[in-house]
């Protein structure tokens, strides 16, 4: 790996973790073992790389995690030999990670179905695309991998619809609007999303005002691409963060049940039939209920 100018006195554990798939402390750990070496030398995590350094990355050992089936209900709006529409709850995790291997999607998935895509691995049986945890709504997950993959052309090609819901702090004055910001990893904290130009990638959200109350505004978001935290580091970008988000929310939270985001409309072409079929699901209870203290505000 050859360190080019424009990365120039940049700190080489900011510049790993913009790069793979490891956290800044995992980056230091692996230099300190000198698994990572910079010109065959060892270095430190601050050092500063210069135009022309060579960076090696020796063999990373993997921690290894198991997925166990867990009864766990699930709120199916739509199920055949083929593809699983689910009504995500907030809280859940869509799939497993190290320190984290219970209680979500996937392990509700996994005891609900026998059958389901192994295209993204164990770790993520039939998992198409996913929400956060905290976010609310609709995922289309696939039962066999001939369907995981029309499904997963679908979405590169912009051809999947999903539509969000959000509330969001402050007044949005225009009816309409289109946020193109590249988001790409926060360089100052590897566990956020930012809108930037280094190592990032194409986001368009669409942005449709639904109502608006004395503090915050209703609106409908439309995605045509699919990055980590899209819509939140948009809506943060643009000085409106979402409601009750704990990481990109900038104010006091109203309390804990999640930020006010739910996937409320997906729509696809059966990876079978090729027939478009659309569904829609209500805001959850804890939306709902913070956006009952807003509806008596409406301007």
């Amino acid at each position: 790996m050859e360190v080019v100018a424009d990365v120039s006195n940049t700190r080489i554990d900011t510049y790993l973790s913009s790069k793979l798939d490891y956290s800044r402390s995992k980056i230091s750990k692996l230099i300190e073992q000198d698994t990572i070496k910079v010109n065959g030398k060892s270095v430190k995590s601050s050092y500063l790389l210069k135009e022309g350094d060579i960076i090696t990355v020796g063999e990373v050992e993997e921690e290894t995690i198991s997925v166990e089936p867990e009864n766990i209900p699930l709120d199916i709006v739509y199920e055949d030999s083929d593809v699983i529409v689910v009504n995500k709850p907030n809280g859940m995790v869509v799939h497993p990670a190290i320190g984290n291997t219970k209680g979500t999607l996937v392990n509700a998935l996994l005891y609900h179905s026998k059958e389901l895509s192994s295209i993204n691995g164990e770790f993520r049986p039939g998992i198409v695309h996913r929400i956060d945890a905290y976010t609310t709504g609709l995922l289309m997950v696939a039962k066999n991998d001939k369907a995981h993959m029309i499904l997963s052309k679908e979405l590169e090609r912009k051809e999947t619809t999903r539509k969000y819901i959000a509330l969001v702090w402050g007044v949005i004055k225009e009816d309409t609007a289109t946020i193109d910001a590249p988001i790409g990893r926060d360089l100052n904290d590897r566990k956020k999303m930012a809108v930037t130009s280094t190592n990032s990638k194409d986001a368009v959200t669409n942005l449709k005002v639904l109502k608006r109350f004395k503090d915050a505004t209703l609106v409908e978001l439309k995605l045509e691409t699919g990055r980590t935290h899209q819509i939140r580091v948009h809506m943060n970008y643009i000085g409106h963060p979402v409601v009750n988000d704990p990481v990109y929310g900038r104010r006091k939270l109203i309390d804990s049940t999640g930020q006010c985001l739910h996937a409320f409309l997906l729509g696809f072409k059966h990876p079978r039939t090729n027939e478009f079929m659309e569904f829609t699901c209500d805001i959850p209870e804890c939306f709902k209920n913070i956006l009952d203290k807003f509806e008596k505000e409406s301007i």
